[in-house]
């Protein structure tokens, strides 16, 4: 079992949305003893950082995370009429692979890099192909789903699409793509 550093001890609470108290309820230790560890005025010994370990653990795992917790804003997206060029700009200018395509607050369509590269490999003229219109080359839609949608739902939607949009109140609030839940996965094994 790795032993926890006491400065470690603020920073994965923080992540898990736990109080102090909530962290000492759960480690069998007081809060104020939680709040001298984390200030680093209290040395606790390793059976102490052990509990709070174990207690973090079991918080991980009690806690639900949910889509719109990891959510990716503002969504980076083009309109349907906007050049493939602008497209391939905006997947450049912000590292991602792929852009959402909204009509105002409407998901139309999605458009990839993956998408792009096959057009080109199947023969089309990529300096006639940046002038179009996202809307003649674009793919179906990212599925959708709401902010409150459990983080296993978003695992299973990902496995067959590239992200999934988040909707709130009928609009496109957020995107939640595989690098985002990649980099859940790297901090939540920083409990370990």
């Amino acid at each position: 079992m790795r032993i926890l550093k006491p400065t470690e001890i603020r920073t994965l609470r923080a992540k898990l949305g736990l109080t102090q108290a909530q962290l000492a309820e759960l480690a069998g230790v007081t809060q104020a003893y939680i709040a001298k560890i984390e200030a680093g005025t209290a040395d606790p010994r390793v059976s102490t950082l052990e509990k709070i370990l174990t207690a973090l653990k079991r918080a991980r795992v009690e806690k639900r995370v949910t889509a719109g917790q990891i959510m990716a804003t503002p969504i980076i997206s083009v309109r349907p009429n906007d050049k493939i060029e602008k497209a391939i700009r905006l997947m450049e200018s912000y590292n991602i692979s792929q852009l959402p395509i909204l009509d105002g607050a409407t998901q139309v369509g999605a458009i990839s890099e993956t998408t792009i590269m096959r057009k080109i490999a199947d023969g089309e003229d990529m300096f006639k192909l940046v002038r179009r219109n996202v809307e003649e080359t674009m793919d179906n839609p990212f599925p959708s789903i709401s902010k409150d949608t459990d983080i296993d739902t978003v695992y299973h939607l990902l496995e067959h699409n590239p992200a999934v949009l988040v909707i709130d109140r009928g609009r496109a609030a957020g995107i939640v793509t595989k690098a985002d839940v990649l980099k859940l996965v790297k901090e939540l094994g920083k409990i370990k």
